[in-house]
């Protein structure tokens, strides 16, 4: 990585106004949670379980904004043009922090224009092949890739996003040389996993919810998770660690952020009352429902988490 990437990680870690003595709060009025993929995506699934909640412990009126488009970068650019205040925040994905080092021209900076304010959610993608590949177990994956360097390809929603991130990963790891596909502009996440299906790829890294119904169908084979245990939506899958990619642990994330230059009261605030909420009974059985696992972090510790992802995209660029 670049020397002027590590000295970016570095200030994303810390980009927040430190006027604390301001008095500023949150609370009261209406506070926006801006998500990318519009509705019924990850985000906005999420977003929704987290908004009246959130609302009632900060004393606000909680919304979900959906704004989809400009390659799920339209959000991204709206909050970080967005006062910095409190009341527009920014829901999204890991591939936030990898579009940092991995995916240029981008029309905002995900270092220094936001401000890393929560964890949210941690879930586990699947890994899934071609059932006309031939390959049924990670160990197929492993001696196919190997014994034929480039003959092998996987697709993924697009550079920089998770599933090519954990899919570079994987193919690191496995000493594996495949040749990516990334997803066309006009191809949506459905269709991107059918390029698979359709035996253009051999493999990909899917969301689970985007995966299962082919799964079911028996028109995708899974080989395992990635994260660090299995996921409740397939039980029966095991994990890459288990199935040979040892220690490997890959999980999607969602996190909160808000516009550079906001008050770390403010971000302190609201950090602690998505905090509050990850650690009520109820939101763990729906969160598992969705199986997802709260991402309960201190403002701190996430802001140093983000900047450690954004090192291990770096590793790709």
């Amino acid at each position: 990585m670049s020397r002027r990437w590590l000295r970016k990680t570095r200030v994303y870690a810390g980009t927040v106004d430190v006027r604390e003595s301001c008095g500023m709060a949150v609370r009261g009025g209406v506070i926006v949670l801006v998500e990318p993929f519009g509705r019924g995506g990850g985000p906005d699934v999420i977003g929704r379980l987290l908004a009246d909640p959130l609302g009632s412990i900060l004393g606000a009126q909680v919304e979900v904004d959906n704004r989809p488009g400009m390659g799920a970068t339209a959000a991204p650019a709206f909050v970080a043009n967005a006062p910095a205040d409190g009341r527009t925040l920014l829901l999204n994905i890991s591939a936030h922090a990898y579009g940092a080092t991995l995916v240029p021209g981008l029309p905002y900076d995900p270092i220094t224009d936001f401000v890393p304010v929560a964890g949210v959610t941690s879930q586990a993608y699947v890994l899934v092949a071609s059932p006309d590949s031939g390959l049924r177990s990670l160990a197929d994956l492993a001696r196919a890739g190997r014994a034929r360097p480039g003959s092998l390809a996987f697709v993924s929603t697009g550079v920089g996003t998770g599933s090519h991130v954990c899919a570079a990963q994987l193919n690191h790891d496995l000493g594996i040389d495949a040749v990516h596909l990334p997803a066309r502009p006009e191809d949506s996440i459905t269709e991107t996993i059918g390029r698979v299906v359709a035996g253009e790829a051999q493999y990909a890294v899917s969301p689970i919810s985007i995966a299962a119904p082919h799964i079911a169908a028996a028109v995708l084979a899974p080989l395992g998770v990635t994260a660090a245990r299995r996921s409740p939506l397939l039980p029966e899958v095991p994990t890459l660690a288990e199935a040979g990619a040892d220690g490997f642990d890959f999980p999607i994330w969602y996190g909160l952020w808000a516009p550079a230059r906001t008050p770390l009261s403010i971000v302190k605030e609201v950090a602690e009352a998505v905090s509050e909420w990850l650690s009520s009974p109820d939101v763990v059985s729906q969160l598992a429902e969705h199986g997802a696992d709260g991402l309960r972090l201190t403002q701190a510790d996430f802001a140093a988490f983000v900047a450690s992802e954004v090192a291990r995209a770096g590793r790709f660029a």
